[in-house]
């Protein structure tokens, strides 16, 4: 059985105050009324690790990071090492999510070798992989996906992949229940077609707009073992609405 897993990618939001007060509220929140087979990780700024790893330390919250380098240590102003992370109490670590690739250059090399670095040194890389709008309407998604998927992610990766349709992710708009299905059973396809057996369990979430509203619809298609969640984890409440709408399993 595979164990759902809820990301929440806090993105450039988090000063020390509200960051603290954040998790203060999710963790009295599980404390009160628990959710049990379902991780939970929470990616805040890099600032804001070492503020938050005491407080999520023993808590069913996982420490999560929104990036890392692909070398141990070295001249790379400005950048973080894996070793690094987990020196904090760091767990997970999302690679390739489409604003890194858009805003920094990132390449599906660039995200394979950070996917090892990452694995290496004991994080569990979650590889965000998805298309634009000019791609899905060219008919070029799945070309676009299924080579992502081969040039992102290495031989061997445990990891996690999540799908996030470009279009999507900010913007309000989250993909239909039927194009999610469509494409997350294309993606399971190329990773069996890549991993063989393994290929089976590695697990896909769905990120792309993901709240309250939509999220017990799209945590109920097969083969979508959980999401990552922009905006709405900045919202304790929001954010265990969606915790809370993983279903029975």
């Amino acid at each position: 059985m595979t164990t759902p897993i809820i990301v929440g990618n806090w993105k450039m939001n988090g000063l020390s105050a509200d960051s603290a007060d954040r998790v203060k509220a999710l963790l009295a929140a599980l404390a009160s009324q628990p959710v049990a087979g379902t991780e939970i990780v929470i990616c805040p700024p890099f600032t804001q690790l070492v503020l938050l790893a005491p407080q999520l330390k023993g808590s069913p919250v996982a420490l999560g990071a929104q990036n890392c380098h692909m070398d141990e240590k070295g001249a790379h102003t400005g950048d973080i090492a894996p070793g690094m992370l987990t020196d904090l109490g760091v767990t997970h670590v999302i690679l390739g999510h489409s604003e890194r690739r858009r805003d920094h250059g990132e390449v599906d090399e660039t995200v394979r070798e950070k996917a090892v670095a990452a694995a290496k040194a004991g994080l569990t890389p979650i590889v965000c992989i998805g298309e634009t709008e000019d791609q899905r309407q060219s008919g070029e998604a799945q070309d676009t996906i299924g080579w992502q998927i081969k040039g992102s992610l290495p031989d061997g990766f445990t990891g996690v992949v999540a799908y996030e349709p470009v279009w999507a992710i900010g913007t309000g708009l989250a993909a239909t229940p039927e194009d999610i299905q469509t494409t997350v059973a294309f993606i399971r396809a190329e990773l069996v077609r890549q991993f063989g057996e393994s290929g089976k369990t590695l697990r896909i979430l769905y990120g792309g707009s993901v709240d309250a509203g939509n999220a017990a619809s799209i945590l109920a298609i097969p083969e979508v073992a959980g999401a990552l969640v922009g905006g709405a984890s900045l919202k304790p409440d929001a954010f265990l609405s969606i915790i809370r709408a993983v279903p029975a399993h």
